[in-house]
C-alpha cells in the first residue's frame, strides 16, 4: 500500500475535465437561448403562405407594368415622417390614387403602406413615417392592382430610387 493519503474526489482534475464539456454546452444552450428571446423578429408575413400561392398573381402584375412601359423614381424627403414623392413615366397612367407599399425585409413590424395622390404631371405625393436605417423594398401599385413596380432603398445612405417592373 501506498503512505499517499486519499483526496476528496473534487480536489482531482479528471471529474472536473471531465465535467467540462456538458458544462460548456449547457452555458453556451443558455446563452443562445438568451439571444433568441432578446432578438425575436417575428415572421416575415403573417400570411406567407397565401403569399407564396400569389406569386403568379405578383409576376402577371409586373409584366402588365412592363407591357406598358412603366417605371419612374421615387424620393423620400426625410427618415422621420417626411415627404415622399413618386414620378412615374410611360404607360397609361389615370389621376387616381396610387399606393406605395415600403416593406422591411426581416421586419414586418415597421412596414408601411402609403397612398399617393396625384399631384400634375405624373408626380404623385404622400407622408411616411419614420425608417429604421438598413435596407427596404419600396413596391408602388395602382389601386385596382393591375400592376405594380419596384425598387430598393438603403436607409439612410440613399434618398431615391428607381422603380422598375422587375418581377
Amino acid at each position: 500500500m501506498s503512505d499517499m493519503p486519499i483526496k476528496p474526489w473534487y480536489r482531482e482534475p479528471w471529474p472536473w475535465l471531465l465535467m467540462a464539456a456538458p458544462a460548456t454546452a449547457v452555458l453556451a444552450g443558455a446563452v443562445t437561448l438568451a439571444l433568441a428571446i432578446a432578438s425575436y423578429d417575428g415572421l416575415v408575413a403573417e400570411d406567407y403562405y397565401k403569399q407564396g400561392l400569389a406569386v403568379n398573381q405578383q409576376l402577371a402584375r409586373a409584366r402588365k407594368a412592363q407591357a406598358l412601359g412603366l417605371g419612374g423614381t421615387l424620393t423620400l424627403e426625410g427618415r422621420a415622417g417626411g415627404a415622399v414623392r413618386a414620378k412615374l413615366r410611360g404607360g397609361s397612367l389615370d389621376s387616381g390614387a396610387l399606393v406605395l407599399t415600403l416593406s422591411h425585409p426581416t421586419r414586418a413590424g415597421l412596414d408601411q403602406r402609403i397612398e399617393l395622390t396625384a399631384a400634375g404631371n405624373a408626380v404623385y405625393v404622400g407622408r411616411v413615417g419614420e425608417l429604421a436605417a438598413g435596407r427596404w423594398h419600396a413596391i408602388v401599385e395602382n389601386a385596382g392592382g393591375e400592376w405594380r413596380i419596384r425598387g430598393e432603398l438603403r436607409v439612410p445612405q440613399e434618398t431615391a430610387t428607381t422603380l422598375t417592373w422587375k418581377p
